[in-house]
């Protein structure tokens, strides 16, 4: 019993990739349905309007023969002595009567009073509603002794005085039109039989002719090898697959980005912690050496300390540039309020500023006032501000004579639509040949001595980037020494 229940899960686990397989098709039987099954739908109403055409096409030269008829014998009612109404038929007019081997003809002509003249009693007359028409022939279908007929009959005009028009019909079995039509639809439906077997297989040699560029693009690229991420030639495929091979462009295209993004953080990750970890195992091999003092002792404890901080610091700015990096994957984004994330930055810094007798502080919109709302991560604002305000600790000398000032502040135009963030300071500046390299990871302004990791304003750059932003440097106090720098973030206007 325990076998039969392991046996029953099994199969219901097995279950589901089973019917997916099952569900699975080739685009080339889809195709190939979609177009056999209309021709082959088709065919048999091909069929039934080839019987109707075919019907048609046989009656018409019978039915101008019956009008024919029914024409020569109305000549023969005529208006005889004592005014009665006299039909005589002639030899040669009977000739036109005469019954082949295949249908039977029978005529009838009635007098003014519906009286019978000649020709056969129980062919039925017309229609009881139907009014008469002077020398106009018309045709129905009707029955004779079991057998189905064609009529046709007419109304002759006689010269009686309040007389009603006598009438005439002629009648033929529809044998010989059944044998016509029966040859035409054999003269036309017996080659289908050929043409449509012969049609299914051009559909097929052609569906193989259409798909085989899909065929082609799928062996170049399982040809392909593993670290091949070049784009997939799009002229070299028809016009309906080249936005299929464009979107696997960009995706290859996204894929070599996100990967050159990954070594590039293994790169900088092991370049930045290889001086830090050296100094780390200098310091703890000073420590171990025999003969060390307390004193050196506490002085390499120190060192490790201060090592192991800045390692921290390294790794920290590197997880933030390579989350601002990702930018294969859409941010969360949410309405964030600029003025309280820099204010928030702010107040965190405040205790290293003092730390360096260092002024910071905010001068700007306060939070909740209007425009300073944008649609953004608020995870990575607040990155983007603390950077700015680290640089800024960073190179910002405080002397007695020259304080050191630092002030951040958010400026917003809520009816032009316009927000933006600056970080200004009155340290050394940057001059205008190094503005752009300051945003490459691990540069750092000659001539200073600053203890940083370089990341900070790459890591600006590319948070700015993410929110359609851009970040411009200029001189603070423009004409004073030092110049001082101010770093400005202008968000672009949020579109509906």
């Amino acid at each position: 019993m325990k076998k039969s229940r392991a046996e029953s899960a099994s199969r219901s686990a097995n279950w589901p990739v089973t019917l997916f397989k099952r569900e699975q098709r080739s685009l080339f039987g889809e195709i190939l349905d979609w177009m056999l099954t209309p021709l082959l739908l088709l065919w048999p109403v091909s069929l039934a309007l080839t019987w109707l055409v075919a019907q048609g096409i046989a009656n018409k030269p019978f039915d101008r023969a019956l009008v024919y008829n029914v024409q020569a014998l109305a000549q023969l009612v005529k208006v005889g002595p004592n005014h009665k109404v006299q039909f005589n038929l002639p030899q040669p007019a009977s000739e036109l009567l005469r019954a082949d081997d295949s249908d039977m003809v029978a005529y009838q002509v009635l007098g003014t009073n519906g009286e019978f003249l000649s020709g056969e009693r129980e062919l039925p007359p017309p229609p009881e509603d139907e009014k008469p028409a002077i020398d106009e022939v018309r045709l129905r279908d009707a029955e004779l002794r079991g057998l189905e007929v064609r009529v046709a009959y007419t109304w002759v005009a006689l010269e009686l005085p309040d007389a009603r028009p006598a009438l005439v019909q002629v009648a033929e079995t529809r044998e010989k039109r059944s044998v016509l039509a029966t040859e035409i639809i054999k003269g036309v439906m017996l080659p289908q039989f050929v043409i449509l077997p012969l049609a299914v297989l051009l559909v097929w040699l052609a569906l193989v002719r259409g798909i085989k560029p899909l065929s082609q693009l799928e062996e170049r690229i399982r040809a392909r090898k593993p670290d091949d991420l070049s784009p997939l030639d799009e002229k070299a495929v028809p016009l309906e697959v080249a936005p299929l091979v464009s979107s696997v462009n960009d995706l290859l295209t996204r894929l070599k980005d996100s990967i050159a993004t990954h070594k590039r953080f293994l790169a900088d990750a092991a370049h930045q912690l290889k001086t830090p970890l050296a100094g780390l195992r200098m310091q703890a091999d000073l420590a171990q050496r025999e003969g060390a003092g307390e004193e050196e002792l506490k002085q390499s404890l120190k060192q490790i300390g201060r090592a192991s901080i800045r390692a921290t610091h390294t790794v920290n700015q590197l997880l933030s540039l390579a989350r601002a990096e990702g930018g294969g994957t859409a941010i969360s984004r949410q309405p964030c309020d600029l003025a309280r994330l820099t204010m928030d930055a702010v107040r965190e810094a405040v205790p290293r500023a003092m730390d360096k007798a260092l002024d910071l502080g905010y001068d700007g919109a306060e939070p909740g006032s209007p425009g300073v709302v944008l649609e953004g991560n608020p995870t990575l604002l607040k990155e983007l501000v603390r950077n700015l305000v680290d640089n800024a600790l960073n190179y910002t000398p405080s002397t007695p004579a020259r304080p050191g000032v630092i002030t951040a502040r958010v400026l917003a135009d809520p009816f032009g639509h316009a927000l933006a963030l600056q970080v200004e300071d009155n340290g050394p500046g940057i001059p205008e040949a190094e503005r752009e390299l300051v945003f490459q990871p691990f540069y750092r302004a000659l001539g200073t001595n600053v203890d940083g990791s370089g990341l900070g304003l790459p890591i600006v750059l590319e948070i700015a980037q993410q929110h359609r932003a851009t970040v411009a440097i200029e001189d603070a106090h423009p004409g004073q020494q030092p110049p001082g720098v101010r770093f400005t973030v202008r968000f672009a206007p949020a579109t509906s």
